[in-house]
């Protein structure tokens, strides 16, 4: 799983770029330029793609069409800005290919923006032209010779080289390298801006002068003269002199949730209409820059941590905001402690971003959910990277151990397992992506195909015509989720104790039938491989269904003074 750094700075006209990088994104082989350069020529096929796609929509020429895509971009990060000049570059060369009848892979061949190395296979997203391959590149490349665009260079083409970027771009890569608040004056893990792994990730900051003030603390003094846990109850009842925290939260057991995750976890996001001519519009890219500030994550809307209302089709609440209605005294109290690229292999690299003081805070909920990279990579050959059950024993005792130094008695962690992900194949393959329901030229089995080509798929071992690698990669992840039930029901810890949780992936398809839906629709549309808002949400449900069927004990009591919070405090200042 490669890092995000690199691609994700690459957005404006490449800002799809994204699309994969911080789908498979993680710590390593940045260094490696064959997987810098298949990002590249990703994010320029899909460019590509789109441009052409507007061509036929709007019966407009190509340049209307570059004009129109960047028109559509907003004014924030210099992004409209950068996109222009990228078609200011490209697109002349851009127009005469399209004249000349080359599709989309050519066109980016012919930029170089992909390349076939010798002795690699050629990648293509698209069918391959009548003509041979050979003759339609060199016919393509005439057009093209005396281009000037040709002398940028594509190996080392960074566009947060441009002086009005280079700013914005450090603040994301900081943000993505520390994995706690970059606005934080008081360097207590917690801000009062949102993005950059502010409060979408973690509950806000309700004073970010003051290092002793955060959410999840217990009361200083009960919050008399000033809210020193962020809930929005403090003061003091002038009826009858008691602290309204002692009065409300007293013997409630407040309590918060912390995700140890991955991608899934941060709900890893791309919506369809950023590439679908049909659907694209002013509109459309509204979120786009809070969405590269958050690493394309929305954690805001995750089934664990989310705090804003659902835009799925099913309203239900996440696990957090699930707490918060059964003890408004826990208002605040999440952390989404999750990375694109995240495994139990370098848990260890980020884990130390978790706040919590066994001193002075109170107990929390941990829930350890990295459900996907222990089996998935983007090798040809992605078996030998898998995790072992033994290397996945070792690195959770050592996750495990670090929380019980770090977590406040009382505390519950609950090992998630891993899915059966032949479920994307099953239900996908033969399905048109976003780029091909115009055309009808276009399947998931070819876009699946495009990425493990180019060595950048999220996941090769699931998202193959391979039904034997399909299989291997399915046995392992059941090793790996017998192991973590084997920690779960083998070790005891001081501070928390342990549970284990199937991730039953076909419980949530039964859920969504049952609501009328069809299995295929709980995946994210564009990368064909996260679960989607609706997944996530209806893995919380069941979530919540089995602490409160076999171990209600997690959850806390129900408070009995919720009314009276509202009455006093209301939204208790809001998220």
């Amino acid at each position: 799983m490669k890092s995000p750094q690199k691609i994700l700075m690459t957005a404006p006209l490449f800002f799809l770029l994204t699309l994969h990088t911080l789908v498979s994104s993680g710590y390593d082989n940045w260094t490696d330029s064959r997987h810098s350069n298949s990002h590249y020529c990703i994010g320029c096929v899909l460019v590509v793609s789109i441009i052409e796609q507007f061509t036929q929509v709007h019966n407009s020429t190509v340049q209307t069409s570059m004009e129109r895509l960047c028109s559509y971009l907003p004014e924030k990060l210099f992004l409209k800005t950068a996109c222009y000049s990228m078609v200011h570059i490209f697109g002349p060369d851009i127009i005469k290919l399209f004249r000349a009848h080359m599709n989309a892979d050519v066109v980016c061949h012919t930029l170089e923006f992909c390349k076939q190395d010798p002795g690699q296979p050629l990648c293509h997203l698209y069918p391959l032209p009548k003509e041979a391959w050979k003759f339609t590149l060199e016919k393509a490349r005439q057009i093209v010779k005396k281009s000037p665009a040709l002398k940028y260079s594509r190996s080392g083409f960074d566009i947060c080289s441009l002086p009005f970027l280079a700013k914005i771009c450090q603040k994301i890569k900081l943000a993505i390298q520390n994995s706690v608040p970059l606005e934080d004056a008081d360097s207590d893990k917690y801000s009062d801006f949102p993005a950059l792994r502010g409060f979408h990730w973690r509950g806000r900051d309700c004073n970010d002068s003051n290092r002793m003030a955060y959410p999840g603390r217990r009361p200083d003094n009960w919050d008399s003269y000033q809210d020193s846990n962020c809930n929005g109850i403090w003061g003091v009842d002038p009826k009858d002199g008691i602290p309204y925290e002692k009065k409300f939260c007293e013997g409630s057991q407040p309590r918060g949730v912390i995700l140890l995750g991955d991608s899934a976890g941060a709900y890893f996001h791309i919506p369809p209409d950023w590439i679908t001519a049909s659907q694209m519009s002013l509109k459309s890219f509204f979120k786009l820059p809070i969405a590269l500030t958050n690493e394309l994550d929305w954690p805001q809307l995750s089934g664990t941590t989310g705090f804003l209302h659902s835009t799925s089709r099913i309203k239900q609440n996440s696990i957090y905001l699930r707490l918060r209605k059964r003890n408004h005294c826990n208002h605040r109290d999440y952390q989404n402690i999750s990375k694109n690229g995240a495994s139990s292999q370098n848990l260890e690299r980020f884990i130390e971003t978790l706040s919590r003081n066994q001193l002075l805070d109170y107990p929390a909920i941990v829930i350890y959910a990295m459900i996907g990279n222990d089996v998935c990579s983007g090798n040809i050959d992605p078996l030998p990277e898998m995790t072992t059950p033994e290397k996945l024993y070792s690195k959770v005792m050592q996750t495990l151990q670090y929380l019980d130094s770090h977590l406040p008695k009382g505390s519950h962690v609950i090992l998630l397992g891993l899915p059966d992900g032949r479920f994307l194949w099953d239900h996908l393959h033969d399905r048109y992506h976003p780029l091909g329901q115009l055309n009808k030229d276009v399947t998931y089995a070819h876009f699946y195909s495009f990425l493990n080509c180019l060595q950048v798929s999220p996941c090769h071992g699931w998202m193959s015509s391979n039904k034997t690698l399909r299989n291997l990669t399915s046995e392992r992840a059941e090793q790996l989720s017998t192991t973590l039930k084997k920690i779960a029901t083998s070790q005891k810890f001081m501070n928390f104790d342990l549970f284990y949780l199937d991730f039953d992936f076909q419980k949530i398809v039964k859920k969504w039938q049952k609501r009328g839906g069809q299995p295929w629709q709980l995946i994210e549309p564009v990368d064909g491989f996260h679960p989607n808002e609706v997944a996530s949400q209806l893995f919380a449900d069941l979530f919540w269904e089995k602490m409160q069927r076999q171990w209600p004990h997690v959850l806390g009591k129900e408070n009995p003074f919720n009314p009276q919070i509202e009455q006093v405090f209301g939204d208790q200042g809001g998220h």
